[in-house]
């Protein structure tokens, strides 16, 4: 990073107003008669009704279209654990794309506590206030506790995004990634270099949609998670393999797939070249991935690869699901996202890369020409069509799996 970036991300956040979200009112607050309405004593009256029923909360407040963007700030993107208060700028930045992209208000909580327990039952207890609840920048394995356990107790959806909007565009990349290169997800043996969050949330949703746990290697700083290991908690025992494979050199000799949700400069060109032909490479570490691409291209002229930068083709980037998966449940009054919504805006982001690229994208970009292919395998993030792609998809599911309260309407169709 230069000290120039550096600079213009401090004055960013600090000029000319410091934060990156704001309030702003939806009712008119100009003459006495709106002071009267909007609060005493008009307000009386939304009340009443909210208490009589709970769900008129949708009808007379905001809670229908507002996320809350809760962490700890223990694992703070790749920085670690840098404490609730700093997490704060990226729960802010959630929050901005959230209206950016899909129209949603959303406000950011930074809870001061590492006891799972209780930032568990402090965000259950002001749930009721929100739509959604989006979790973000918790670590492992206490995100997979407090996730589910909030989703038991909280009748709105509860989404993890460090897991799941992670495998939602790393699943659907990988899927087209592997139609390109004349393979499929069922057959390909999978080496998975990371066994956080985001590692074990990528490879359940690839078995969801027909990866073999048996062709998958998962590995954390000690080695291949295989069966009889010591030491291995119930998240990764998920994954423990029958092997006699034990270092990644072991585990990516012969892969189809290499998918990295480690660290920098992990994955050599030697293993690289041991990988089977026309490999799929997701380096997806940042700032730095597990191979740099121009080494990775120098030693396979037959691979896709994808990384977690904008400054190189194929960026594995939640922001291509996280707005709209919300907006979709939201627009149906969802209870939870369950697996069929997240495998429907898989499918709709694999639809997607497979249109033509809209002119407007390639502005976007500083490009001339995008299509379908090795160095486009999943959506950019500036395709106004995301919305109007993923939101139906993923409210269809929500619809037909049960755990949608509204119908969707016959000409649904969202727009910022």
């Amino acid at each position: 990073m230069t000290h120039d970036f550096r600079q213009a991300a401090l004055d960013y956040h600090a000029e000319p107003t410091p934060g990156k979200i704001s309030v702003e009112l939806t009712k008119p607050a100009e003459t006495q008669l709106d002071l009267s309405l909007a609060y005493s004593p008009g307000v009386a009256e939304p009340c009443r009704e909210i208490a009589e029923d709970a769900e008129e909360a949708y009808r007379y407040t905001g809670k229908g279209n507002l996320v809350a963007v809760i962490s700890n700030g223990t694992a703070v993107l790749g920085l670690g654990n840098l404490g609730a208060l700093a997490s704060k700028p990226v729960m802010e930045g959630k929050a901005l794309l959230f209206k950016r992209f899909a129209g949603i208000n959303a406000v950011d909580i930074e809870v001061d506590t590492e006891n799972a327990a209780e930032f568990i039952d402090t965000v259950a207890r002001i749930a009721d206030t929100f739509g959604g609840i989006n979790l973000e920048d918790i670590k492992a394995p206490e995100c997979f506790e407090i996730e589910s356990t909030l989703i038991s107790r909280c009748d709105i959806p509860v989404f993890h995004d460090d897991q799941h909007g992670t495998a939602i565009v790393t699943a659907a990349g990988m899927i087209n990634a592997l139609e390109i290169q004349g393979k499929k997800l069922e057959d390909a043996v999978i080496t998975c270099l990371g066994a956080g969050s985001a590692a074990i949330a990528c490879m359940r949703l690839l078995v969801s949609l027909g990866a073999r746990r048996e062709n998958i290697y998962m590995l954390d700083r000690r080695g291949v998670i295989y069966a009889g290991r010591e030491g291995v908690n119930a998240f990764k025992r998920e994954f423990a393999n029958r092997t006699e494979k034990r270092s990644l050199s072991d585990a990516i000799a012969g892969a189809d797939v290499f998918v990295g949700l480690s660290g920098a400069n992990l994955l050599s060109a030697e293993m690289l070249r041991s990988m089977a032909d026309r490999p799929v490479v997701f380096a997806c570490s940042n700032p730095d991935p597990e191979i740099q691409p121009e080494l990775a291209l120098q030693t396979r002229d037959d691979l896709i690869i994808a990384t977690g930068r904008s400054d190189y083709p194929n960026q594995v980037n939640n922001v291509l699901g996280f707005p709209f998966i919300f907006r979709g449940a939201l627009d149906v009054r969802a209870s939870a996202i369950n697996e069929e919504m997240k495998m429907a805006a898989v499918r709709a982001l694999c639809d997607l890369a497979k249109e033509p690229v809209a002119p407007e994208v390639l502005r976007a970009c500083g490009l001339e020409s995008l299509s379908f292919g090795p160095d486009y395998i999943i959506p950019k993030p500036m395709d106004s069509r995301l919305l109007t792609r993923l939101a139906p998809a993923v409210a269809q599911a929500a619809v037909d799996t049960g755990v949608a309260r509204l119908p969707l309407p016959a000409d649904y169709c969202p727009s910022l």
